[in-house]
């Protein structure tokens, strides 16, 4: 084992706050006595551009000469006490009802993070999805970009086709245990 190795460690905490446009953030844990900053670098390794404040975070750190950063995030839980809103169209969805929605692979066509909306495209289906803000927060997410791969929990609403849920496509593809 190398030293390096020895220094790392797994670590759960929340996400304190993050700005993809600096290219940082950083997160609270019980664990350490500092806060832990959060690159992008480390953070697009995991499969995603940005994280929800709030967010809880299981990362490996490592204790640098500048302090302790996240060299690898291992889980991204959604922000805690939030329900799955759907309008009042559908109503809210509980955890466990989304969780028994298939994941369907999806591209991201646009999302405004000012207009609170997007949509993305399903692979192997021309009818667009519609992603609200206020979805993608509980998933964990600040922001999209056109051309993300991500997986989407969706249900047939008033409107057209809605996610209820956004994964990152390398979360989605990870084994689940």
């Amino acid at each position: 084992m190398t030293e390096e190795e020895e220094v790392m460690q797994i670590v759960h905490g929340r996400v304190k706050w993050f700005d993809p446009s600096k290219g940082f953030g950083f997160i609270v844990s019980e664990e350490s006595t500092s806060d832990i900053l959060l690159h992008a670098n480390v953070l697009r390794n995991f499969g995603q551009g940005s994280v929800a404040d709030g967010a809880g975070i299981v990362v490996r750190v490592q204790k640098t000469q500048r302090g302790v950063q996240a060299v690898e995030v291992v889980r991204i839980d959604p922000p805690e006490g939030v329900a799955f809103p759907l309008g009042e169209e559908t109503g809210t969805l509980l955890s466990e009802d989304i969780q028994a929605i298939a994941m369907e692979p999806a591209r991201v066509k646009w999302f405004d993070k000012g207009k609170g909306f997007g949509f993305a495209n399903v692979f192997g289906r021309t009818e667009d999805v519609f992603i609200h803000a206020e979805v993608l927060r509980v998933s964990g997410f600040a922001d999209l970009t056109a051309g993300e791969a991500v997986a989407l929990r969706i249900i047939d609403g008033r409107r057209g086709r809605m996610a209820v849920q956004v994964v990152s496509w390398e979360a989605a593809t990870r084994d689940p245990g």
